[in-house]
């Protein structure tokens, strides 16, 4: 079954370079001319470079990157590129520029497939994230068993001698004993 043409544009995950910033996009890989952008937003610094890395995934192919509303943000207009397997494309970001977007058109198959892509200008502060101190994953130990744990172990031992002589109040209270300590756990969570 074949994807209507204006559906092959698919999104696929965001992998940045090893410089985090640069962007996969991946020809050929659902389809013949298909183009997967990332996923999520396309962001650059202001004066720093924008790398789009083009992985073939099939038969070589030519591709057309333009931007006509770019002109604010960098001096790139247009590009013709033939990927055999890999390609990349660096657009440098003007350093005193405004935040804003601007487009790029990603042309394939000399104009069966078109996609579209905004890219993001900020300034270099706005990418920065914030740390905030996080919750520990893992309780703290503090010094003695948790009530759970000692129910649990209780649970384990009634249950294993009701395995070994069968006499069936065992394995009643190891499972009374399982739920009371859960629930309890449950309900003292701070």
């Amino acid at each position: 079954m074949s994807l209507p043409l204006a559906l092959s544009a698919l999104i696929s995950l965001t992998v940045r370079g090893e410089d985090g910033h640069g962007y996969e996009i991946n020809l050929n890989r659902s389809g013949i001319n298909s183009i997967d952008l990332p996923r999520g937003r396309i962001s650059a610094e202001c004066g720093d470079k924008l790398v789009l890395k083009f992985i073939n995934r099939g038969a070589p192919i030519h591709i057309t990157v333009s931007s006509s509303n770019a002109s604010m943000y960098t001096d790139f207009f247009h590009e013709n590129l033939y990927v055999v397997d890999e390609s990349t494309l660096t657009i440098p970001i003007r350093k005193d520029g405004e935040e804003g977007s601007f487009d790029l058109e990603i042309i394939a198959g000399y104009g069966v497939v078109k996609t579209i892509t905004q890219v993001q200008v900020v300034h270099p502060s706005h990418l920065r994230p914030v740390v905030q101190e996080e919750m520990p994953l893992h309780p703290v130990a503090h010094g003695r068993p948790h009530l759970l744990m000692i129910l649990m172990g209780i649970s384990l031992i009634l249950y294993t001698s009701w395995f070994y002589t069968d006499i069936e109040l065992l394995n009643i209270a190891s499972f009374i004993i399982l739920i009371v300590g859960a629930l309890y756990t449950w309900y003292r969570q701070d």
